[in-house]
C-alpha cells in the first residue's frame, strides 16, 4: 500500500473532496490507517471516513427511532468520539476550547427562549388574535409572514418558538404538522436576508461580508415564502381554519408583553454591539443567550418564570447540542469548488448537517455569492425537523414533530419551496462572488 502514489476524492458530506489513499480494486479499506493522511481522518470503510459513517448510522437512527432520538445522539456522539481519539489526532481539549461558546449559546437560546415563549402563551395575546386575523387561509399566511419579518430582525430561534406558540393559541393547539414545518421555515428563510437573523448571516458579517451583499437573499427566502407558505395555509385552513371566538374580557397582561419585548431588544442590541465592536472575537463568549438570561432573571420580579418547561426543554437542547459537536468532529476540511450548484448542494446538506462548519468552511475557502450562500444554508436546514436550531425548538412544543418521515410526508412544500426560491434567486440575482 506504501508505494501507491496516486489518490482519488473520497465521498464526504456535502459532497467535499477527501483525499485518501489509493485503493486497489476490489481492496475494503475496512479500518486501513496506511497514508499519510489516514491519522487526519481515521480509519475509512470503501473510501468514506468511519466518523462519517457513524454519523450517518446516527441520522438514520434518528429517522427511524424518533421517540429514542436523545439516546441515538448521545450514542452517536460517544462512538464518534472514540474514533476520533484513538485513530486520528484530535486534541479533544482545543475542539471543545473552540466549541464551547458556541453550545453554550445555543443551548441557552433554546432553553431561555421557550420560557419567553411561555410568557407570550400566558399573556393571553394569542386569545386575541383570531379577531383581527383575516379568516381561512389568508389569516394562516399572514401569521407565517408576521415571523418571517420578525426573523429579521431576531434570532430565528425567536420568531420560531414565538410563532408556534401563537399559533397553538390561534388554532388552539390544533396545528398541522405542515403549518408547524412552514413555521421553521418562514423563521430560517427571513434571517436569511438580514446579519442579525441567523447565526450564519452573523459569521459573514464578521468576516467582512456587507450587510447589503446578503440582503438579495430576501428574492430567494420571498419566492419560497410565496410556495410553502401557501400550501401550508391550505393545509392548516382545511385542518382547523381560524375561528373568532366568543367577545369575552380576555385580560393581557402587559407585564408579561413588556418582558418579552425587553428581552426581544436585549437580544437584538447584543448581538450588533458584540459583532460590531468584538469582531471575531465576540464567538468566544456566550454573549447573546447571557443577554436574554439576565432579561429573565430580572423579569421574574414582575412575572415568575414556567420552571416546569425547562426539563423536556433541556432535552430536546442536549440532543441538538449532541448533533452540533458530533457535525464538528467530522473530518472535513474543504468544499468543491465554489459555484452555483455546490451552493445548492450545501443547502440540502445542511438539512442533516450543521449548517455554521459548512458556512466557515465556505468563507476560508471563498469564492461564493454572500447572497446565495445565506439562503441556501439558511433556509435548507427546515427540510427535516432536526436540520436547524428553530425546528428543534419548535418539535419542544409539539412532539408529534418528531418524525423525519412525517415531516416529509405533510412539510413537502418545503424542500420544493426552497429548490424554487434558490432558482428565482440565482435567476434575478446571479452569481456574484
Amino acid at each position: 500500500m506504501n508505494n501507491i502514489q496516486p489518490r482519488y476524492p473520497c465521498l464526504g458530506m456535502g459532497g467535499a473532496d477527501f483525499h485518501c489513499p489509493a485503493v486497489p480494486p476490489g481492496y475494503f479499506t475496512f479500518l486501513s490507517m496506511e497514508g499519510p493522511l489516514a491519522t487526519a481522518t481515521g480509519p475509512l470503510i470503501f473510501g468514506i471516513p468511519l466518523a462519517f459513517v457513524v454519523f450517518g448510522a446516527v441520522l438514520v437512527g434518528v429517522i427511524f427511532f424518533h421517540k429514542r432520538t436523545l439516546e441515538v445522539a448521545l450514542l452517536g456522539l460517544v462512538l464518534i468520539l472514540a474514533v476520533r481519539l484513538t485513530f486520528s489526532q484530535l486534541d479533544l481539549v482545543a475542539h471543545l476550547a473552540h466549541e464551547w461558546a458556541k453550545l453554550a449559546n445555543l443551548f441557552g437560546l433554546l432553553v431561555g427562549f421557550a420560557l419567553l415563549a411561555d410568557h407570550v402563551e400566558a399573556s393571553h395575546l394569542p386569545e386575541l388574535l383570531p379577531r383581527v386575523l383575516p379568516r381561512g387561509a389568508r389569516g394562516c399566511f399572514t401569521l407565517l409572514l408576521l415571523v418571517w419579518l420578525l426573523s429579521g430582525v431576531l434570532d430565528n430561534i425567536a420568531a420560531a418558538i414565538i410563532g408556534a406558540t401563537v399559533a397553538a393559541g390561534v388554532f388552539q393547539r390544533r396545528v398541522h404538522l405542515g403549518y408547524l414545518a412552514a413555521i421553521v421555515a418562514a423563521a430560517n428563510g427571513g434571517g436569511a436576508g438580514s446579519v442579525l437573523g441567523d447565526t450564519t448571516t452573523t459569521m459573514m458579517w464578521i468576516d467582512g461580508v456587507s450587510p447589503l451583499a446578503v440582503l438579495p437573499a430576501y428574492l430567494g427566502s420571498g419566492a419560497a415564502l410565496a410556495v410553502f407558505g401557501t400550501v401550508a395555509s391550505l393545509q392548516q385552513a382545511k385542518h382547523a381554519p381560524i375561528k373568532a371566538r366568543a367577545p369575552g374580557d380576555v385580560h393581557v397582561d402587559g407585564r408579561r408583553l413588556g418582558i418579552v419585548a425587553v428581552a426581544l431588544v436585549a437580544a437584538a442590541c447584543t448581538n450588533i454591539v458584540a459583532n460590531g465592536l468584538l469582531g471575531s472575537r465576540a464567538e468566544r463568549f456566550p454573549f447573546l443567550a447571557s443577554a436574554l438570561w439576565l432579561t429573565l432573571i430580572a423579569g421574574h420580579y414582575l412575572r415568575p418564570l414556567n420552571w416546569k418547561l425547562v426539563p423536556g426543554t433541556v432535552k430536546g437542547s442536549v440532543f441538538l447540542l449532541a448533533l452540533v459537536l458530533s457535525a464538528s468532529l467530522m473530518p472535513v476540511d474543504a468544499l468543491p469548488k465554489a459555484s452555483w450548484r455546490t451552493t445548492l448542494a450545501m443547502g440540502l446538506v445542511s438539512s442533516i448537517f450543521d449548517n455554521i462548519p459548512l458556512t466557515k468552511m465556505a468563507l476560508d475557502q471563498g469564492g461564493y455569492d454572500s447572497a446565495l450562500l445565506a439562503y441556501s444554508v439558511g433556509l435548507g436546514g427546515s427540510m427535516v425537523w432536526f436540520g436547524s436550531s428553530a425546528g428543534v425548538a419548535v418539535s419542544g412544543l409539539f412532539p408529534e414533530a418528531k418524525s423525519v418521515l412525517k415531516w416529509l410526508r405533510h412539510g413537502w412544500h418545503v424542500p420544493v419551496a426552497f429548490v424554487i426560491g434558490y432558482l428565482t434567486l440565482y435567476g434575478l440575482h446571479g452569481w456574484n462572488p
